[in-house]
């Protein structure tokens, strides 16, 4: 007997096979990433078309065969739809799922994650960001994930000396896992000068500040500092570790 599955899933990608058929990327409640095979979702009769779609919240049914879970029903939770008329959000939302995607490439339950997604999303669809505070939403939501994986960097003290900080002089080391006072510097060590709003912001993120976090103004030398330094780690993170390393050490 075929067993079937439902669980609450958000899509956030897709991708189109054979003639008519696609393969949903969602993360679930239940499961965690799952690659769900559609078949004939593309005919205009299908009636799952209705029910499933990049940046829906859903209910899906499923069953597993032996070398795919295949789609056997899907029912609209809710449809960010303001994403999708905004060519910003639509675009922010993508990188979101590649982000995602590029972490998680394995099936794991984890419901941190899939509430920091809801969220994010819900974000994204229902509050009236500016471009900038969008373009930062993506990033709330980069160090999140990073810190739900277990990699969260330091940096309230040094990550070598554990002393405090000194404002006036910053540093930010991937290989040290955070913020480096300049005692600490040596040859090896590749960093990265950095600031305090720098740093600010990246400890409003880890307090989970979003509403502070996307208001507080800080400089535009200080903005491209921090994305230098999120776009820096993130790469770092994922050439060092493969995302199926990532969830492995977070499952030890």
């Amino acid at each position: 007997m075929t067993t079937r599955y439902k669980t609450q899933a958000f899509i956030f990608g897709k991708n189109d096979v054979n003639e008519f058929d696609r393969i949903f990327s969602v993360f679930t409640d239940e499961f965690g990433r799952l690659d769900i095979f559609a078949k004939a979702i593309r005919k205009g009769v299908s009636k799952l078309r209705s029910g499933i779609d990049t940046f829906y919240f859903s209910e899906i049914e499923f069953i597993q065969g032996k070398r795919r879970k295949t789609l056997t029903d899907a029912v609209i939770i809710e449809k960010l739809k303001n994403i999708g008329k905004n060519p910003l959000k639509f675009k922010i939302g993508h990188n979101i799922g590649e982000i995602l995607s590029s972490f998680i490439i394995g099936e794991e339950r984890d419901k941190d994650i899939f509430k920091l997604l809801k969220e994010t999303f819900d974000r994204l669809d229902k509050e009236n960001l500016t471009d900038r505070q969008c373009a930062r939403l993506e990033y709330y939501f980069l160090w999140n994930i990073i810190s739900l994986l277990g990699y969260r960097p330091e940096v309230e003290k040094c990550s070598v000396c554990n002393n405090k900080l000194n404002p006036e002089s910053i540093y930010f080391s991937n290989k040290s896992g955070g913020a480096v006072c300049k005692k600490c510097l040596s040859d090896d060590l590749k960093v990265l000068i950095i600031n305090s709003d720098a740093v600010k912001l990246l400890r409003l993120i880890f307090k989970k500040e979003w509403p502070l976090f996307c208001k507080i103004k800080i400089s535009g030398p200080s903005q491209k500092l921090f994305k230098k330094i999120s776009d820096s780690y993130y790469f770092y993170t994922l050439s060092d570790n493969s995302s199926k390393n990532i969830l492995m050490r977070k499952a030890e």
